[in-house]
């Protein structure tokens, strides 16, 4: 069974609108209220790579994509998440499951104000200490 046909199985009911736009690059969407257990899933049993994560600022909804290698076939899997409420962005936090997220975790959350739930180590990575808070210079401004 090839690792499509895998990641179908092993989150069935978890996933959807599953694309491919090109050849070696999947993309499909998960509710933010499962993607701990994807990326779980993910990693420790289908044993695919973290690579890491972006955040999106849409003008109606946050968008983190958590990005997953298959080193042997050299296909990306690519898990969308939307976070609809722009006033108070929230998610968990997949650090615990590798730490290898940290960083992002805390670079989105620094540059784009989108929380992430149960992260062992929220601070400041890239800007200066003194950057006002509630400031977020990711985040698409909303003038007129």
């Amino acid at each position: 069974m090839d690792m499509s046909a895998k990641i179908k199985e092993a989150l069935s009911g978890k996933i959807s609108n599953w694309q491919e736009p090109t050849l070696k690059r999947v993309y499909f969407d998960v509710s933010k209220d499962d993607i701990y257990e994807v990326c779980r899933i993910l990693f420790k049993e289908l044993k695919l790579r973290f690579a890491t994560a972006s955040g999106i600022d849409e003008p109606d909804k946050f968008e983190i994509i958590y990005h997953f290698s298959d080193d042997s076939s050299g296909y990306f899997y690519s898990a969308r998440v939307f976070l609809n409420d722009k006033a108070h962005p929230e998610i968990e936090s997949i650090t615990p499951i590798f730490a290898a997220a940290e960083w992002v975790e805390r670079e989105m959350w620094e540059m784009l104000g989108i929380n992430f739930k149960n992260h062992p180590n929220l601070k400041r990575l890239l800007l200066a200490e003194d950057w006002p808070d509630g400031q977020y210079p990711l985040r698409q401004k909303n003038e007129p």
